[in-house]
C-alpha cells in the first residue's frame, strides 16, 4: 500500500534535486507538441509570394507553388517551383526531410537544365537571395535538436513558452535558437537564429494563424536579418490539403518536369 506514495515522492525528489532535467523534459514536451501541429496533414498544395527587402525599402517580389508530402517513415517530402519573375521561372526546388538523418535538396536550374544537389556544408546558405537558408524551409523533426526551457512571457494576447533547441547537424549555420511556441495551440510564433559565433543573425516571426481543413498555416512568415539589414516576407494563400499527391511526385524526375 506504501508503494505509490514512495513512488510519488520519489519522482517529487527527482524533480527537486534535478532541476535542469526536468526543465530539459518539459521543453522536450513542449517541442514534440509542437511538432504535431506540423503533421497529419497528409499531402497540401498553396501559393505563396516571396517578398525581397533591401536596407533602403526597396522590394522585389516572387511567385511560387508549393507541394507538400508526408510518407510515414520515409519522412516528409516538399517541392517548391518559381512562376515568376520570367529570370527564375521554372527553378524549384526539390526537399526529403526525414527524422533521423540528413535532409537531402536538390535545385532544378531550367537555364542550363540541370539539378544541382545542395551538399551538406552548404545548407547554411541563402535559399535564392533570400534571409531564408536552405535549412530554414525543412521540416523541424524535433528530434534534429536538443532542448532546454527558457521562460514563459506574453506573446500578444497568448502565452508563450520560450525553449532554446540546439541543432544536432554539425553543418547547420547555427549554434543555438530561442523558439516561441504559444501554449494555447502549440504553434511557432517567433525563431531567434544565433550564428556560429553565437551571436544573434536573424529573427523570424509568423503571423495571421488560420486553421484550413483542421490544419494550422501561418499567413504570412517574415526573416529579419539584423546583421545586414535584409528582409524575406513569404506570403501565403490557396492552402489544399489530401490533394492526391504521391511520392512520384517528388522525385529528381518530377522535380525537372516541374514548371
Amino acid at each position: 500500500m506504501r508503494i505509490a506514495p514512495l513512488m510519488a515522492l520519489g519522482l517529487t525528489l527527482s524533480i527537486v534535486f534535478n532541476p535542469l532535467s526536468a526543465r530539459a523534459d518539459q521543453a522536450d514536451t513542449i517541442a514534440q507538441e509542437a511538432d504535431k501541429r506540423l503533421h497529419g496533414f497528409g499531402d497540401s498544395t498553396a501559393s505563396m509570394k516571396m517578398t525581397l527587402i533591401n536596407p533602403s525599402g526597396q522590394t522585389a517580389e516572387r511567385a511560387l507553388r508549393v507541394q507538400n508530402l508526408e510518407t510515414g517513415t520515409e519522412g516528409d517530402r516538399s517541392l517548391m517551383i518559381f512562376d515568376t519573375p520570367r529570370d527564375v521561372s521554372g527553378t524549384a526546388l526539390l526537399t526529403h526531410t526525414q527524422a533521423g538523418s540528413d535532409d537531402l535538396q536538390w535545385l532544378y536550374l531550367p537555364a542550363i537544365s540541370r539539378v544541382k544537389q545542395i551538399a551538406a556544408g552548404n545548407k547554411s546558405g541563402p535559399f535564392m537571395g533570400s534571409e531564408f537558408a536552405f535549412e530554414d524551409i525543412v521540416t523541424p523533426y524535433w528530434q534534429k535538436y536538443s532542448y532546454s526551457f527558457v521562460r514563459e512571457e506574453k506573446c500578444e494576447a497568448l502565452t508563450c513558452a520560450v525553449i532554446e533547441r540546439k541543432p544536432k547537424d554539425a553543418n547547420s549555420g547555427y549554434t543555438r535558437q530561442q523558439v516561441w511556441i504559444d501554449k494555447q495551440d502549440y504553434l511557432i510564433r517567433r525563431i531567434d537564429f544565433y550564428d556560429r559565433k553565437n551571436s544573434l543573425l536573424k529573427t523570424y516571426t509568423a503571423s495571421g494563424f488560420q486553421k484550413v481543413q483542421g490544419q494550422w498555416r501561418p499567413a504570412s512568415m517574415l526573416m529579419v536579418n539584423l546583421q545586414n539589414r535584409k528582409q524575406t516576407r513569404l506570403d501565403w494563400a490557396d492552402f489544399k490539403f489530401k490533394t492526391g499527391l504521391k511520392k512520384d511526385d517528388f522525385t529528381e524526375n518530377a522535380l525537372k518536369r516541374a514548371r
